[in-house]
């Protein structure tokens, strides 16, 4: 082994408004499987991430919710930790943006940034909500577009023609947060010189810290010309007011990337390590330590040009390298609610082994920046046919003989150009793993279980144990099969965590690959017990309606837009609109519901012979006793929906940006109930 290595590795922080998601596992999978292997071959690797928790989205989100943004983020934080420690990402720390370790770096930066004159200021121009006195970004404006005129676009391009405008190029621009109109308002903001570090980035970027594919890309960036980057946002934000400004906050993309930072000296605190070994320059040299960032292909241009430049300025290093991983699509389709092609993470868990997803994505995954997709079907036959019907069945086929023999090993190799095989696999598979060409690590693996399967079915140790003579040939034989699942256990690990402690109980020894691979030999071993079941259509199909199930729950009560976690929803037909079958309803009744925050039980009569039972999320905004002998508008023929606290026979439509501004849709006071709304 080479000399030990001091590596820090972060993968993005995920955003702390919503839920965790397969295509988010893409990347925390990815980020473990490097750091495990690093670990396993003794080198000093941390793995630190932290809850992306500023900006306008997440105080809207809060307010939506009714409670403080502190207790948003709080609350997203505990479920994000959850899902990854089930998914058995190992993380070193887990953090928060908000938190004062992130507020002093980020002061700290900004501060060393102003002093080199990177930092300038000038009074522009934006939309503004009157009625929330929030300054509109560009997505929570909507409006008629500018050219051809059609509705419901957002407020930097159509989605129907591709043309870009500003804001208030819009025809009837609308804020989304209040749906009042918008106006035009001045506001001073500050801004990262970026352009003066362009020379700097044209090195940096064809340093060899990218794959070259965005090194590519970044490319043509850099010869088009940067802008100087918009650092600042206005009050109300949540964030961290910028210092010595009244009213200005540090833009969330400033602070987030600084929030690595933050967790590893959040870390380091506890552990009595010093954090400006691995991000100050001159001791990260002087320290040899390494930097990794994992991140996805839409967020390139924060983390290979706006951070190194920071950096480069704050005198802090600069990334050893920024791994840049691509989409997850789900049976060949982009992930989407409405296809029903968007899984939780929860969904996953409360239904398949997590390591199951693990070894998928591993056998797929590759150093370049190309999509990966999660085909359901092969997704099932790759799990059992390799793990279970290769891997698992090595040890079953030869555990049972090895018992009987006493449970000790052999010393003798039954097969020496066999084991050498096994052994010569070992720099090629470790150098898969550090260059992240994981797939190809996996078919080296399946190779050799498919050559250790082969050979115990050619001696076939079951019909040589007929014959007492035979005993120490089958235990010879046994024995080289236990040793090369050992060896396959080790290379997996970094995979599959839980399984490999699972066979360790049974190898009686901790995995350890510090080395090549020795043969285990006069080591007895215990009774082998089943470390994997096959996965079965069954458990997929119950995921996928629990998640459907969750969606559906998730949406009551939900905003559309920037403020919802899938912002557009897929195009629909007007022959599927037209199913829709909208009816006048008297809310004959209205109640609150027991253990359920944001719904009231209404019956509804649409003037058929039985009233309609349905739950609505809107306790928030209305009490029970107001909406009583009121006239709404539902739809009739949803089909009835199962829920925790009873049967929904139907939907009543409500409009706003939640909390405690929603509204019914009211029809005039000579409606009728039953009335068709056409």
């Amino acid at each position: 082994m080479s000399k030990t290595r001091k590596i820090l590795v972060t993968s993005a922080l995920p955003y702390a408004n919503g839920s965790i998601h397969l295509g988010h596992m893409v990347e925390y999978i990815q980020t473990d499987i490097w750091v495990r292997f690093q670990q396993l071959r003794g080198h000093k690797c941390t793995y630190v991430c932290a809850d992306d928790a500023h900006g306008t989205a997440i105080m809207l989100k809060a307010e939506q919710n009714g409670i403080s943004a502190e207790e948003q983020i709080a609350n997203v934080k505990a479920e994000h930790e959850q899902d990854f420690a089930d998914f058995l990402i190992n993380f070193d720390n887990f953090h928060s943006t908000h938190s004062e370790e992130n507020r002093e770096l980020s002061e700290l930066i900004y501060q060393r940034l102003k002093a080199n004159g990177h930092i300038a200021n000038r009074e522009i121009t934006q939309a503004f909500d009157p009625e929330k006195n929030l300054f509109l970004a560009d997505r929570y404006i909507k409006g008629n577009c500018p050219k051809c005129k059609s509705p419901d676009q957002y407020g930097d391009n159509c989605e129907v023609c591709g043309a870009t405008y500003a804001p208030m190029d819009l025809i009837n621009p609308v804020s989304v947060v209040s749906g009042s109109t918008p106006i035009e308002k001045a506001s001073e903001h500050f801004f990262f010189k970026l352009p003066e570090f362009t020379a700097f980035l044209k090195e940096w970027t064809r340093a060899g810290h990218l794959q070259d594919e965005i090194a590519n890309k970044l490319a043509e960036w850099l010869d088009s010309g940067l802008q100087e980057w918009d650092i600042s946002r206005d009050a109300p934000y949540f964030g961290f007011e910028i210092p010595g400004e009244k009213d200005k906050y540090f833009y969330v993309w400033l602070d987030a990337p600084v929030g690595y930072i933050a967790s590893f000296k959040n870390l380091c605190a506890r552990t009595n390590e010093n954090w400006e070994d691995y991000w100050l320059a001159d001791k990260a040299k002087e320290h040899d330590t390494e930097l990794y960032h994992f991140i996805g292909k839409d967020i390139v241009n924060f983390h290979a040009l706006f951070w190194p430049a920071m950096l480069s300025s704050a005198e802090f290093r600069t990334p050893t390298a920024v791994n840049v991983h691509g989409f997850l699509t789900v049976n060949g389709k982009k992930m989407s609610k409405s296809r029903g092609t968007f899984i939780n993470a929860r969904s996953y868990l409360n239904n398949i082994h997590p390591e199951y997803l693990r070894y998928y994505f591993a056998s797929k995954l590759n150093n370049s920046v190309s999509d990966l997709d999660l085909n359901l079907e092969d997704f099932i036959q790759k799990v059992n046919a390799d793990l279970v019907g290769k891997v698992i069945n090595i040890a079953s086929r030869t555990a049972k003989f090895v018992a009987k023999a006493g449970g000790e090993l052999s010393s003798n190799i039954a097969d020496d150009a066999l084991w050498q095989k096994f052994l010569d696999a070992d720099s090629v598979i470790a150098q898969y793993y550090e260059e992240r060409e994981f797939a190809k690590a996996m078919r080296e693996i399946m190779a050799l279980a498919d050559a250790a399967n082969e050979y115990i079915a050619a001696k076939e140790p079951w019909a040589l144990a007929k014959d007492p003579a035979n005993a120490q040939t089958v235990l010879d034989i046994c024995s080289l099969g236990i040793n090369m699942f050992r060896v396959i256990m080790t290379y997996l690990k970094p995979v599959l965590p839980e399984l490999a402690t699972k066979a360790e109980a049974f190898l009686n020894e901790t995995l350890s690959w510090q080395s090549s691979p020795s043969y285990l030999g006069a080591h007895n071993i215990n009774k082998f017990k089943p470390l994997l079941t096959r996965l079965e259509q069954e458990q997929i199909d119950t995921m996928m309606e629990d998640n459907k199930a969750a969606i559906e729950a998730a949406t009551e009560n939900k905003v559309t837009g920037p403020l919802a976690d899938d912002p557009i929803s897929d195009e629909i037909k007007f022959d599927d609109f037209a199913k829709v079958d909208l009816r006048i309803a008297l809310i004959v009744k209205a109640e609150h519901v027991e253990g359920a925050d944001k719904l009231l039980r209404l019956t509804l009569d649409i003037g058929d012979s039985k009233t309609r039972n349905v739950f609505a999320g809107i306790k928030s905004a209305y009490k029970p006793e107001d909406l009583e002998g009121r006239h709404t508008v539902m739809v009739a023929n949803l089909a009835p929906r199962k829920m925790k606290f009873g049967m929904s026979e139907g939907m009543v439509l409500a409009a706003g940006p939640g909390g405690n501004e929603l509204y019914i849709l009211s029809p005039d006071d000579d409606a009728k109930p039953g009335m068709r709304v056409k």
